[in-house]
């Protein structure tokens, strides 16, 4: 098969220098605690940061239905109304096709870059939600040897993995587009473009909220009537251009956090 997709840019802004310590900062030496935190929490192996290229469109595959993705842009929204049901808070039963494969992967990218994968008793519960049944012994002992005590002063917790008095604890992954790279009937690649936040908001935070672009892929198998994970690897953007915003103080980050929502992905 042939798979289209598309491109673009888009602007943000690099933090400038300022009297508010947390806007103030400016990303530099913070990239490495992004990485290290997507690493652990997508049980990546290894950080490749590769260029990624731009790709020619193609055509869909012929076996997809008039339901699938439009044929006008590779990651165009579909209309098709999201899944209801949820597992462990995460949403689950989806279409068992290339359009379901994209949304389970968006959702799930979702759920292993956020925040309770800090804490072991909801870190098991979203493995269990989201990887299929014979992997997820190893998916936890992997993950259970990286939140270590060290790692989560590394990211500016505390040991047990909670939040230092005082501060909002911000780590968010919000997919941008996916894409289908390889599919059979049970199962798909997708790939999920992703922007990510991370870090401490607070006034006298030496860990500032940061963001980072990278590009998720996941192997998908169809299983108990759902689309559980079997692999997950990671790399590096695409990242657009630095932009003209300014940057935020740290009360308006902690209020951002604390106010507004996450979605459930759909394509």
């Amino acid at each position: 098969m042939s798979l289209g997709d598309d491109t673009g840019q888009t602007r943000t802004r690099l933090p400038e220098g300022g009297g508010d310590p947390y806007g103030g900062a400016r990303r530099g030496g913070r990239s490495s605690s992004r990485s290290l935190v997507t690493v652990v929490g997508v049980v990546v192996l290894l950080i490749a940061a590769i260029a990624f290229a731009n790709r020619g469109g193609g055509d869909s595959d012929a076996g997809e239905s008039a339901g699938d993705s439009p044929k006008a842009a590779a990651t165009a929204p579909s209309g098709r109304k999201p899944v209801d049901a949820q597992t462990t808070g995460i949403p689950s039963g989806f279409p068992h096709d290339r359009q379901g494969a994209q949304s389970a992967a968006a959702n799930y990218a979702v759920a292993l870059g956020s925040g309770e994968m800090f804490n072991k008793a909801r870190r098991d519960a979203i493995l269990q939600s989201i990887i299929v049944p014979a992997r997820v012994s190893d998916f936890e002992t992997t993950l259970d040897d990286a939140y270590t005590p060290q790692f989560n002063k590394n990211v500016g917790l505390n040991e047990d993995g909670t939040t230092p008095k005082g501060f909002t604890f911000v780590s968010r992954t919000s997919p941008i587009g996916t894409k289908v790279t390889k599919s059979s009937a049970d199962t798909a690649t997708v790939e999920v473009w992703c922007s990510g936040l991370l870090g401490l908001a607070g006034e006298s935070s030496t860990n500032p909220v940061t963001s980072s672009w990278f590009t998720i892929t996941m192997q998908l198998e169809w299983t108990t009537d759902d689309w559980k994970i079997v692999t997950h690897s990671q790399k590096d953007g695409p990242a657009p251009v630095p932009g003209d915003e300014r940057a935020s103080s740290a009360d308006e980050m902690a209020k951002a956090v604390q106010e507004y929502g996450g979605f459930t992905y759909a394509r």
